[in-house]
Parts: structure tokens; sequence; C-alpha cells
């Protein structure tokens, strides 16, 4: 309609502190303006890709189940990681580890979870993080959940809530940061933007222009970040995470990043995208960039990089052996923890399950 008033206007601002080449693009904010923390989540980004090439390894030889890489996106993971108190609590999608390892879970504690043993979830140092969620969205609510009772019981806490591009369309996402919004909730929303669902890229999911618009509907502050730059996810979430612990509402942050691996070990990602692509987004990955920043103010070498490699690489070797090494649980365990009594179809399901296994 000509003429017509306009009543309501938004904008999604964008941060970048790092470009592809490692350099600043203008002054660190102060929350970012910290050498020995930069060390710290290089070396944890270093640690995670290793593992998870020994991950794909694993599952490749049948040691280990479905195997979600992650490859390339170890900047939000553990800039998320890195921005979080201890009492905050995050909620995942399945690709996390990066997260996960920052705040304490174990190296063996995600080999047993891929491998199919529950007993992965069970998080000694971050008992009140969630698991990994594979179900597309539906940790979503019980993030907006936490939120509300961290409000209600008046607690300087957050709930992280983990997204892909692809959940963006699911409707628990919507309902999520709607209650969020509404309800003013300590609830930060990280949109990790790797540019596919499984084989649909961005640009047939939605006609948005960037997924962080999303937020703007349910009231969120919402922002889009480079997600492949290590100092731009610290700050970016640090500050949303601070606001949402003093009760100044929710933020959702759009990571923007790229899967340089296979959607999972079942997935051929040549099928569907192009080499040439992915040779352009390696020329972004977060790994690279990071490493130039610290050589170039003499924080990092080559021999420091290998001697931590090494390091890690033993570490993880040591959690393999562990993994493998650690007796199965009974069958029976699949059914210990599912209702107070079981009702009689589980109870026939579990005899079911014992004569396959050679159990009367």
């Amino acid at each position: 309609m000509k003429g017509g008033t306009i009543v309501a206007d938004f904008s999604v601002p964008y941060l970048q502190l790092l470009d592809a080449d490692g350099r600043l693009t203008g002054p660190l904010p102060s929350l970012a303006d910290n050498p020995q923390e930069w060390l710290a989540m290089y070396r944890m980004m270093v640690r995670t890709r290793l593992f998870d090439t020994k991950a794909v390894n694993l599952q490749r030889t049948g040691k280990l189940g479905t195997y979600p890489p992650c490859l390339g996106q170890e900047a939000v993971h553990v800039g998320v990681g890195a921005a979080l108190l201890p009492q905050d609590v995050v909620f995942p999608v399945y690709r996390e580890i990066g997260t996960k390892f920052w705040r304490g879970v174990t190296l063996r504690d995600v080999l047993l979870y891929w491998g199919g043993d529950e007993r992965g979830t069970h998080y000694v140092n971050t008992p009140q993080d969630f698991p990994f969620c594979v179900p597309i969205a539906s940790q979503m609510p019980h993030a907006a959940g936490a939120a509300l009772a961290f409000k209600l019981r008046g607690e300087a806490r957050c709930a992280l809530g983990y997204i892909g591009d692809g959940g963006t369309s699911q409707g628990a996402f919507y309902e999520a940061i709607n209650f969020a919004g509404a309800r003013g909730l300590p609830l930060v929303t990280v949109v990790v933007n790797n540019q596919y669902a499984i084989s649909a890229p961005v640009r047939v999911q939605t006609a948005c222009e960037t997924l962080a618009q999303k937020g703007i509907a349910a009231g969120m502050r919402c922002l889009q970040i480079d997600g492949n730059d290590l100092l731009a996810v610290r700050v970016a979430v640090g500050e949303a995470a601070e606001r949402a612990r003093r009760g100044d509402g929710p933020t959702l942050i759009e990571a923007l990043t790229y899967r340089l691996s296979d959607h999972t070990t079942s997935d051929d990602a040549s099928r569907y995208r192009d080499a040439e692509e992915v040779t352009a987004a390696r020329a972004r990955e977060p790994m690279v960039r990071m490493r130039r920043f610290l050589e170039e103010r003499k924080l990092w070498s080559d021999a420091q990089e290998a001697a931590w490699r090494a390091e890690c690489s033993a570490e993880i070797e040591a959690a393999v052996q562990e993994y493998l090494t650690t007796p199965r649980q009974p069958v029976d365990s699949m059914f210990d923890h599912v209702y107070a009594e079981l009702p009689r179809s589980l109870e026939w399901q579990r005899e079911e399950a014992r004569r396959f296994s050679g159990r009367r």
C-alpha cells in the first residue's frame, strides 16, 4: 500500500573482530583483550579438531556408531564455552563437543555416547548440562523452561540453547523463542548457520535475509556474527550471557560458519555441494586465522603447535583405550530408567531384547 505509515523498523547488527587472514578489523573490546584466554581457546580448538578426526576414524573402523563431525565449527563451540559461567546450563544439539570439553566433559564420555552407551551423558563436572539432542529443535523448549526456572528463583544464571540453521524452521524453535521473549527470560540462543541442513542449503530453507532476524518477531535482541571468528563469538555470547543473568532478557545470535565435513559419517556431502565451494570455505576456517593472530603477537610457534598436538594425541589415544575397554552394560539397562514401573509393552520388549542378546 503506497503512502502507508511505518509503524516499526528493525535492523540486524553484524560483528567480526578477526578477518579471514587473522587481522583485527578494529579495536578489541575489553571482553576479548585477554591473551591467556586466547591461548586457552586456541588450544581447545586444536584438541577438539584432533578428537573429531579420531572419532571419524573410529567410526570408519567399526569402533564407534554414527558420528557428526564438527570440522570447521570449532570457533563457535569453544567461544561459547569460554563465554559461559559454571552455573549456566547448556542445551546442545549433537555436534558441540568443543563446548562440552571446555566445560569439563571428558573425551571418554563423548566416545561412550556415540558408541551407544548412555553412561556417556553422566557428566561429573557439569551435571546440570543437558546431553546431546538428536531430535531437531526439541532441546529449545527445555532451554526456555530452564530459563523460566532461573527467573522465578531469582538466580543469576542463563540457559544457552544451540540450534542449527535447519532447526530454525521447526515449530519448537519458534515456540521457545516466543516464550522467552514474552517472559523476558535469561535465554541465549545460538544459531549455528553452517549453511546446510544435511543436504538442504540455507537458500532453500528460508526466504529470510538472515536467520538472526527470526528472533525479532519474538522480541529478542538479535545479531549476526562471523562464527569462524573465535574472538567475535566470545564477545557476542559473553555479552548476551551477562545481559541475561542481570535480567535484561533473551538474545538470539546467528553464527555464520561452514560445515567442512559430511553431515554425519553416514552422509556423503560431495553429492550435493561443489568441491570449489568447500575449498573456498577452507580459506575462511577458524583455526588458521586464530593461529595467525597468535603468531603475529609472538604468542604461538611451530614448536608449541607440535608439542600441543602431541600432548592432545596422547590424551585422545588414552581415552580411546579407556572407552574400548569399558565393560558393556547389560541389555536390561535400556529399560531401567524409562518408567518408575515398566509397562507391559516394555516388559515384552525387554524379554525380546534378552532373548536376542542370548540371555533369558
